[in-house]
């Protein structure tokens, strides 16, 4: 199992932008892709209406 990230990970005041990713690179030009946090899948959806959703 991956170790949870340390809180100092959330202090965003001293680190750089974040990194930017295309939805529909992620999605490979589909409405889903999978994205894994400490061992957890999540789901990225692209809606029909251009939002998106993130759930477990």
């Amino acid at each position: 199992m991956t170790a949870p990230l340390p809180t100092t990970a959330f202090d965003v005041a001293d680190q750089p932008a974040p990194p930017k990713h295309d939805a529909l690179t992620l999605t490979r030009f589909g409405k889903k892709a999978q994205i894994v946090l400490n061992d957890m899948v999540y789901t990225l959806t692209i809606t029909r209406a251009g939002k998106l959703i993130l759930t477990k």
